[in-house]
């Protein structure tokens, strides 16, 4: 396998982790904010979405037609694209998410490597190549994937990649309570806070 096909199989994985937050939970759930912030599942994907269109497209010179979304304008609310409002659907994000996930594996299938593009939003030291956006993705999309594991854990407790993920310790719901207070008791007692409520 070479280093394109590597980091385009390590993308795609990501991609999916990501998506994969979704399953199972209502419309609430992928939606509702679980940080100070407003962090949500169904926003970290509609960001993904977009955040890939303009990475593997405009950048390229291979813009798609969606990349006109009303979040993505110059002039659009900040953090728009961080979650969805009433009159966007799931659907209509996951079908973003499809489209966007298409459209830049088409651009990787279509370019080498060492393809320049630019992204002007990062200034003058936007001059890229396809490999630099290919690890830039890579990181930000595990990086956002990392942030639904934790929201899904705060849901429904499910953890891991997927459920069964044989890199998550497999306890009971009990042991999971248990190793936590230990872990608690190991903090507080650090800090020097131990017996203190």
């Amino acid at each position: 396998m070479d280093d394109k096909e590597t980091l385009h199989r390590y993308l795609r994985r990501s991609r999916e982790d990501l998506l994969g937050k979704l399953d199972g939970l209502s419309d609430y759930d992928v939606r509702r904010p679980l940080t100070p912030t407003g962090t949500n599942l169904l926003g970290l994907v509609k960001h993904v979405g977009g955040v890939q269109l303009g990475y593997l497209g405009s950048v390229f010179g291979r813009p798609s037609p969606r990349e006109d979304a009303p979040w993505m304008a110059e002039d659009a609310e900040p953090d728009a694209d961080m979650w969805a409002a009433l009159h966007e659907t799931r659907d209509q994000v996951l079908e973003l998410w499809a489209h966007s996930a298409e459209h830049a594996d088409a651009t990787v299938a279509a370019l080498p490597l060492d393809a320049p593009g630019v992204v002007p939003w990062w200034g003058p030291s936007g001059d890229v190549t396809l490999h630099a956006v290919l690890v830039h993705l890579v990181v930000e999309v595990a990086r956002h994937a990392g942030h639904a594991d934790v929201l899904r854990e705060g849901i429904d407790g499910l953890a891991g990649q997927r459920p069964g993920d044989l890199n998550v310790t497999g306890r009971t719901a009990e042991q999971w309570a248990a190793h936590r207070a230990r872990v608690e008791d190991a903090a507080r007692r650090a800090a020097g806070l131990a017996g203190e409520a």
